[in-house]
């Protein structure tokens, strides 16, 4: 099931809602960055809007979107070859100081939590950035004066409040007609109320409550919607410390993050608390739980999987306790990234470069897609060429395709890849990769394609496709050096376009 945060996440700040003069202010702040050049620092509670309304900005402005969120690194290398080069070039569509569609809009999130030791040198490569920018630059942080004194001198600062009942109200009015399904105004008003100015959180309740029902009503708000969020330490205190399972769970559902990002979580905090036995046991549960969210890509993105994962993340590790604990314990910072999640940046990093697109259209709207047509490596052709056209290693392959990583049929693609792209090189590299005893005939077509030579019998000059030269050795290669393109079946080969 979709999240309706996301799903009917505003694309313009017409859209945007309960922060009126945050809204017409960040307008501002773009139609006059060239006046200004400055980069802008919004603030604020979680779930007021603050992502949402510098995504809406970059839509209505033209501007492609460069993302460094909690998930990437904050190192200075990171943050250099994330944002640094994207906020001083200009795109290929326009060029600095010109047509403003031509400008990239980088977006750097959670600004105020750029000071743990895994930061080391984010802060000042921040700063560095927002001195030097050639491109605007928006920071989301919920703490603004947990940002340190250089970043807050260098940036506008634009503060978004609370959203008020009386504003969310018509969002979730306006979600449940779009979703078809009727409702009571109270049970509206009832949501709206029991969240406090979060917006997000609302319609998160207002997911959860409406769930497979036809009609919301101010009873189902009552007995069956979320609970208030809670936050991640108090989560962790409750999984780890205080809960019996039943309710550590129970906690895990108002938490606003993905059970993706729990597990990462508990798992780099569990041996804070946890020794011997019990931290065995909560291994346990925790390999089980990445089990269960792997699941999820390796079956077309099916996030029914995700609450197996829960379960085992949160009850499984709570029951793993032999008994509860008090006090407080320093959590530290975010978790390190895992091997997956840096595996995936790279994967959406190149995807986006490829489209000449955001991130977050490669990431949400290319990578399921690509996911969905090579699941497991099939059609064979296919993945190679996917593999070719975005230069994918075995870790890369493997994460898009649900495939094992070390499995001969990883390793077999990822080598036809890259003899593709070198077939390909030197198929367009007008005869540079001629050799010297050739003949002229051989080196260079009369019409100056390269490509035409005797093994594929003087073929025309058109572009041949990566699928055409995906092709099983042992059964397409013949004695002489011919290329065998006839034996390979036409069914399911790739070609060029269908990753352009």
């Amino acid at each position: 099931m979709t999240d309706w945060t996301e799903r009917y996440r505003p694309t313009t700040l017409s859209e945007v809602r309960g922060n009126n003069k945050a809204r017409d202010a960040l307008k501002e702040w773009a139609d006059t960055w060239d006046d200004h050049r400055e980069p802008v620092v919004l603030h604020g509670a979680p779930g007021v809007g603050k992502t949402s309304a510098a995504h809406a900005l970059a839509n209505d402005m033209g501007w492609e979107v460069v993302e460094l969120n909690a998930s990437d690194e904050r190192t200075a290398d990171a943050i250099e070859r994330f944002a640094g080069r994207a906020s001083r070039n200009a795109t290929l569509a326009g060029s600095v100081g010109g047509d403003s569609g031509g400008r990239q809009l980088v977006i750097m999130d959670e600004a105020d939590n750029i000071h743990y030791q895994y930061d080391r040198g984010g802060k000042q490569a921040v700063t560095r950035l927002l001195k030097e920018a050639n491109q605007p630059i928006v920071l989301i942080a919920n703490e603004y004066y947990d940002m340190s004194n250089g970043l807050r001198n260098a940036a506008q600062e634009i503060e978004f409040r609370d959203v008020s009942a009386r504003s969310i109200v018509p969002v979730l009015r306006d979600t449940l007609r779009k979703e078809d399904i009727e409702f009571e105004e109270e049970a509206l008003e009832r949501i709206a109320e029991a969240n406090s100015g979060d917006l997000r959180a609302a319609v998160k309740d207002l997911q959860a409550t409406a769930d497979g029902k036809p009609r919301v009503t101010l009873e189902d708000v009552t007995t069956g919607s979320r609970n208030r969020a809670v936050g991640l330490f108090e989560f962790l205190d409750a999984v780890l410390k205080e809960k019996p399972a039943q309710e550590a769970l129970q906690t895990a559902y108002d938490v606003d993050e993905t059970p993706e990002d729990l597990l990462k979580w508990v798992e780099d905090k569990v041996p804070l608390v946890y020794e011997g036995e019990e931290l065995a046991r909560a291994y346990e549960f925790l390999a089980n739980a990445d089990v269960w969210t792997s699941r999820v890509y390796a079956t077309d993105y099916d996030y029914s999987w995700w609450r197996y994962a829960t379960d085992n993340l949160a009850g499984g590790v709570a029951a793993a306790r032999d008994h509860t604990r008090g006090g407080w314990t320093r959590y530290g910072g975010a978790p390190y990234r895992s091997t997956r999640d840096a595996t995936r940046d790279e994967v959406v990093r190149s995807i986006a470069e490829s489209g000449g697109f955001s991130m977050s259209t490669a990431r949400l709207d290319v990578l399921p897609f690509l996911a969905a047509m090579t699941h497991h490596c099939k059609p064979r052709e296919l993945t190679v060429a996917m593999a070719a056209w975005y230069d994918l290693d075995e870790a890369a392959v493997s994460y898009i395709t649900g495939s094992g990583e070390t499995t001969n049929k990883v390793q077999s693609i990822v080598e036809d890849a890259a003899d593709l792209r070198t077939d390909e090189l030197e198929a367009h590299a007008g005869g540079a990769f001629a050799d010297d005893d050739r003949g002229a005939g051989d080196a260079e077509a009369d019409d100056g394609s390269a490509g035409a030579d005797a093994s594929d019998g003087g073929g025309d000059d058109s572009q041949q496709t990566l699928g055409a030269e995906v092709l099983d050795r042992d059964e397409t290669e013949t004695d002489d050096g011919g290329d065998g393109a006839d034996a390979a079946d036409d069914d399911g080969q790739a070609g060029l376009s269908d990753f352009m």
